[in-house]
């Protein structure tokens, strides 16, 4: 599992590397305080957690995860639809070329498809593309116990934000 969790950090981080997020003039509208669950479905396949989040960590998550990459290129702009990302990021000995779209209402629904190129995967000799989507809604209040920033994961580990360690579900 904690595996797992390590995986789809690494495709987040490089993701939200690769989506340019809440950059410049055009920056993502803030997501309503309270408990999201996301579903991320990738060839790797699909993982729900849901994450606790106030203004604070919101502000955090989005700025944290594009920060743990060195980018050349970020832009996001704003469209009819919502917001196209593009970037040229590295982390580490992985370089990251992506494109996305993120759309909804950042009240109950977020969706975000990210296709991104990475090169120097371990194990891997040839650049692997990557598709991904996470759709994101608000399922309501914190759950009693939760502090802003707890990521719940399957089978109710809670990773503490920012930097914690998964402690065990109650």
């Amino acid at each position: 599992m904690l595996r797992s969790f390590a995986r789809l950090s690494l495709s987040i981080a490089l993701t939200a590397g690769a989506s340019g997020i809440a950059l410049g003039e055009d920056s993502l509208p803030p997501r309503k305080s309270g408990l999201w669950e996301s579903k991320v479905t990738s060839e790797g396949g699909d993982s729900t957690v849901r994450q606790c989040i106030d203004e604070k960590t919101d502000t955090l998550a989005q700025s944290g995860m594009a920060g743990a990459a060195t980018c050349s290129k970020k832009t996001l702009t704003k469209t009819s639809a919502g917001y196209e990302t593009e970037s040229d990021c590295k982390i580490g000995p992985i370089s990251a070329s992506g494109k996305g779209l993120i759309s909804g209402d950042f009240e109950s629904k977020i969706r975000v498809e990210t296709t991104s190129v990475l090169s120097g995967l371990p194990s891997q000799k040839e650049p692997v593309t990557r598709k991904m989507v996470i759709e994101t809604r608000w399922v309501g209040p914190c759950e009693k116990g939760q502090s802003p920033g707890d990521i719940i994961l399957p089978g109710g580990k809670i990773v503490k934000m920012p930097g914690g360690a998964p402690t065990p579900a109650k």
